[in-house]
């Protein structure tokens, strides 16, 4: 019964967990403007994020030993400290935008501008990240994550025509008034958001934290063979509700009010209360795991004892990277940029960054020394190197395509 338990609660916090600021604003962004044709890039980012997982927990059941630790000790100092730059700055773009997210979600339940929330929000998510145990942490935000499916429960209610929105999905192509170039641009922002670079660093470091062992691998692949589809799933729904509801309407997606309309004119005030507490869930767990992401991949490289179980008195520079790291976030929002905006550009960031992340992670899961008989396989490693091709074009693509389009305008 316990394994049950742990099975269940692991499948319940990886579907309240994927969903962030970038997964809200992309799934939405695309579905008012390109309605369902760029859907098909959800399965392709959730399956890369599940191989990529996958590999990470085995890294980790198998050697107890955190992501950017390996890197550095495999790769030599200069590769290592190359990746980090990248996933730091990432990551703190990232935890701004969710912070910036954070306060927006107060902002609608409130009515008070998102800019006096923002302080109080870099103060709470220090607190929990200090304060909370970890597996508690996970658990909460997860659980309550999960009533993002209010937008699964809004487009049902909606009633559209499935065969309509399955042929979009099924068309590979930008609608008649938009360009391809535009189209692909918004095609990597998507792919962007389902394979965000932090997410594979906390998951990974959390499971090192939670000490396990190749006894929860069982575990941790459901939580990345059926939480993260899940996850995907209710992706696909707010990209469903907004090409539904405001496609037909001619409004594009500019402010994280906007993504919820197509709830509130199904549902109503129950819908809006729940979307808002759904967005909350999402946005401050997303901050928390970006902001230990940050602080893992510094102490890590760096040899520091680290872990979020660990006082600061024992990990001091653990605390004052997530310290700094959240100030800086702080300070950033607080100059007034658009957090939608910061979170648009932060997925084409990261989506340039890929390779930085996967390519280490590829190179450690095959390496024996490491992992003994449980490297990868010849399937994981077909999947696996044609993704690292894929990001790899991503990577070269996004940054040209979002000055050519002027981010997609």
């Amino acid at each position: 019964m316990r394994w049950l338990s742990a099975v269940t609660l692991g499948l319940l916090t990886a579907v309240g967990g994927f969903l962030d600021i970038g997964d809200l604003v992309a799934n939405s962004v695309v579905g008012s403007r390109f309605g369902m044709s760029l859907a098909w890039v959800v399965p392709v980012g959730v399956v890369g994020l599940m191989v990529f997982t996958e590999m990470s927990a085995r890294v980790v059941a198998t050697t107890g030993r955190g992501t950017f630790d390996l890197v550095r000790e495999r790769l030599g100092a200069r590769v290592g400290l190359a990746n980090l730059l990248a996933s730091y700055l990432i990551t703190l773009l990232t935890l701004s935008a969710q912070m910036g997210g954070i306060a927006l979600a107060l902002e609608l339940a409130s009515g008070i501008h998102y800019l006096l929330w923002v302080p109080v929000v870099g103060f709470l998510v220090w607190v929990v990240l200090w304060r909370l145990p970890f597996e508690k942490m996970e658990k909460t935000y997860g659980l309550l994550g999960l009533t993002l499916i209010v937008f699964a429960v809004a487009l049902w209610q909606l009633g559209p025509g499935w065969g309509a929105l399955v042929s979009d999905a099924a068309s590979f192509s930008p609608p008649p008034n938009e360009g391809p170039a535009v189209w692909w641009y918004y095609a990597i922002a998507l792919f962007g958001a389902a394979m965000t670079p932090y997410t594979v660093l906390f998951f990974s470091s959390g499971g090192v934290e939670e000490k396990w062992t190749p006894a929860d691998l069982a575990t941790a692949r459901i939580n990345a063979f059926v939480g993260l589809p899940l996850g995907g799933l209710l992706s696909l729904a707010i990209m469903g509700c907004a090409a539904v509801v405001l496609m037909p309407a001619g409004i594009q997606v500019s402010d994280l009010g906007q993504v919820a309309l197509p709830v509130v004119s199904t549902l109503g005030k129950v819908g809006l209360i729940v979307v808002i507490l759904g967005f909350f869930a999402a946005t401050f767990g997303a901050a928390l795991e970006s902001g230990l992401a940050a602080a893992y991949g510094v102490t890590q490289y760096f040899g520091w004892r680290w872990g979020k179980s660990l006082p600061p008195v024992r990990a001091p520079y653990f605390h004052l990277v997530i310290m700094v790291s959240l100030l800086c976030g702080t300070l950033f929002i607080l100059t007034g940029v658009d957090p939608v905006t910061v979170t648009e550009y932060s997925l084409i960031f990261s989506a340039a960054a890929l390779p930085l992340t996967y390519l280490p992670i590829l190179v450690v899961a095959n390496d024996r020394g490491y992992l003994g008989e449980r490297v990868n396989s010849r399937f994981t490693n077909v999947l696996a190197s044609a993704y690292l091709v894929l990001v790899c074009v991503v990577s070269v693509a996004a940054i040209p395509l979002m000055v050519y389009t002027k981010a997609g305008q």
